[in-house]
């Protein structure tokens, strides 16, 4: 079990209980972000479509850092023809940031790659400063933002995995700039990782935490399923617009921000659609590239409702200029799910954003969803800022969920009102004709309500012609 920070302030001396400052400047960083000219990213495949711009590979590791309240001194493109095994990159590039780095007093140098111990070690010497890479950086973000018991279960997991391998000093000239749950600062949590065997007595303790929480989601869903209610799941990559959709569809007050990871626990909200069906939205972590699987897995508990979900949304910014890398790794992590990311009857491909793009962009996105597509995945321009699109996304999540139970003919009084808007506001009218002898209807209604139509309408059902 995580243990619980006390952040009482001792008013005489600005201090926590765990005496680390939190009045004191943010800690200075610089963000060095390797450019592998030689060796093309493989996992997006060939196309220069999916080849990610460099421009926003910067901004994205920039908005990571930004994401911790770090005070970024700079950001660096770094060619590297030729990886070193020592320390990524050619002695100059290194040279050359660590005299930046003196100048600007940097105490943190976050790399935007995976790197080895052994390179991760050297690069702290020359640099003489901390160094992080990708990986840690989404742990430290993800410390940050977890508020449910689960959420920093997980999390203190999926780091005590990622330091398995390392086992580095503590960051001890660090702790008196930052405090918190996370993992760049404080002498006291990293003093047991240099005992293997500890550390994995630890790890074994939080998995077995986190199955009994498997074991609790397990049974909420089990008891949503009596209801029955389905679940709309909303998956993307980080900082998508999910929870700004999420909230103006659930009318909820989910974080939602300009920020990478604004959301990491699970929230549920149950909302009704335009006929009167009733689904539990799930709003989730948002997905990124790179993201390591030992991540994934540590979170697999909370992305059960993804994979259980019986419709997906698949929440892009339209508007990013690498949507559709972004929609790779989605689908890449979807995959590590066991979920298919094309799969046409659970899919539904959401872009968003379609607010912040020009017009001429605005018409042409607008023709393409209306579009087939190469994978026929259905699609839908909308933008959960200005509502513009959500009325025919919940037409559509309805007609999915309808869309295989049976159609009921009946013919109603015409003098029936109130029966005819019990079938509107339960059901899906699906045909209407206004005869000399009433009104001839096809209706589909949602499995709650099928008990109730069949009292009320059954004996006004009527054979097709």
């Amino acid at each position: 079990m995580i243990e619980q920070e006390d952040d009482n302030i001792d008013e005489d001396e600005g201090r926590t209980t765990k005496g680390i400052d939190r009045r004191a400047a943010p800690t200075r960083a610089f963000v060095v972000v390797p450019d592998l000219r030689s060796r093309p990213n493989r996992e997006v495949g060939d196309s220069a479509l999916l080849a990610r711009d460099l421009e926003a590979r910067v901004e994205e590791a920039r908005g990571l850092a930004e994401a911790i309240a770090l005070d970024v001194r700079g950001t660096f493109a770094v060619g590297v023809n030729q990886p070193k095994p020592a320390t990524l990159f050619g002695s100059g590039k290194v040279e050359e940031i660590g005299d930046k780095a003196k100048v600007e007093e940097v105490e943190l140098i976050i790399v935007d790659h995976a790197l080895t111990p052994i390179q991760q070690r050297n690069l702290e010497k020359a640099w003489n400063a901390k160094v992080i890479d990708r990986t840690g950086l989404i742990l430290e973000i993800f410390g940050e933002r977890a508020r449910t018991r689960e959420g920093r279960l997980q999390v203190e997991l999926a780091h005590l995995n990622y330091q398995k391998s390392r086992l580095v000093r503590s960051w001890t000239h660090l702790e008196r700039q930052r405090g918190g749950f996370g993992f760049l600062g404080g002498p006291g949590e990293t003093q047991i990782e240099a005992d293997r065997r500890l550390l994995q007595e630890k790890i074994a303790r939080l998995e077995a935490d986190l199955e009994q929480v498997k074991r609790t989601r397990e049974l909420h869903r089990r008891q949503r399923k009596k209801a029955p209610h389905p679940v709309v799941a909303l998956v993307g990559y980080t900082n998508a617009g999910k929870s700004t959709l999420f909230n103006r569809l659930t009318k909820a007050d989910v974080f939602a921000q300009n920020l990478l990871f604004a959301t990491l626990d699970p929230t549920l909200r149950r909302i009704k659609l335009p006929h009167g069906t009733e689904v539990i939205m799930s709003d989730t972590v948002g997905f990124i590239s790179n993201l390591p699987t030992h991540l994934v897995a540590a979170f697999r508990a909370t992305l059960e409702e993804v994979i259980e979900a019986s419709i997906i949304l698949h929440v892009r910014d339209i508007s990013h200029k690498d949507t559709d890398a972004q929609a790779y790794d989605v689908a890449d992590v979807l995959k590590q799910l066991d979920v298919d990311p094309q799969d046409r009857k659970r899919v539904i491909e959401v872009w968003n954003k379609i607010d912040i793009v020009d017009a001429v962009r605005h018409d042409q996105l607008l023709e393409q969803a209306g579009s087939p597509g190469t994978s026929g995945q259905e699609r839908h321009v909308v933008s959960a800022l200005t509502g513009e699109g959500l009325d025919g996304l919940l037409d559509a999540i309805e007609t999915r969920l309808l869309g295989d139970r049976p159609v009921h003919r009946l013919l109603l009084e015409p003098t029936d009102g109130a029966g005819l808007a019990w079938l509107y506001g339960h059901g899906e009218v699906l045909e209407r004709f206004d005869g000399d002898d009433g009104l001839r209807l096809a209706v589909r209604v949602a499995d709650k309500y099928v008990s109730a139509f069949l009292e009320r309408f059954g004996q006004q059902l009527v054979e097709p012609e």
